[in-house]
């Protein structure tokens, strides 16, 4: 393949998904026109078509970056195959990238798709190996809605806090 064409495709989508995301902001995904990004990022609709089904596959391709990006974070750990149960490099992540995380909450993948691995070894030796299903939705939705609170608020308060934050939630399960 031709370099300067796989670079000027890259740009091309990363105008794409900039301006989109920027339309989610303000507007819902079934609101948002070809056309309108088109005419925002200066691309003819061809452009589009090149690297995009439609809206909906651009959706997903935003959302499998974001998702590569957190399983980037966690590389080493899927790797040597232990889990940390480091949250504090996702909420710096998160605090890096707001408008892309507001953009995943507001897509709804948050309910298809965790970004959010959870431990679910270490849930067996808390709970003896019980109801570890009911423990993973409690512990998901609440890291969710902590996360969309903190989005919601601008991040106001450091990675750490939000740490301590979760932490303290499950403080008295330390083994």
């Amino acid at each position: 393949m031709n370099k300067p064409n796989n670079k000027r495709r890259k740009e091309s989508q990363e105008k794409i998904e900039k301006v989109f995301i920027e339309l989610l902001q303000k507007k819902d995904l079934s609101q948002i026109a070809v056309t309108d990004i088109c005419k925002l990022t200066h691309l003819n609709r061809s452009t589009f078509y090149a690297n995009y089904i439609d809206i909906y596959d651009l959706a997903d391709k935003v959302r499998e970056r974001l998702e590569n990006e957190v399983n980037e974070l966690y590389e080493d750990e899927v790797k040597n195959k232990y889990n940390s149960n480091n949250f504090l490099k996702l909420f710096y992540h998160i605090k890096e990238n707001q408008l892309f995380y507001k953009t995943y909450f507001k897509l709804g993948y948050d309910n298809q798709i965790s970004i959010f691995k959870y431990d679910t070894n270490l849930s067996k030796a808390f709970y003896n190996d019980k109801f570890i299903d009911y423990h993973i939705e409690f512990f998901k939705n609440g890291l969710n809605s902590v996360i969309r609170l903190w989005l919601k608020n601008g991040c106001k308060e450091s990675p750490e806090e939000i740490d301590s934050i979760i932490k303290s939630e499950y403080a008295h399960k330390l083994i």
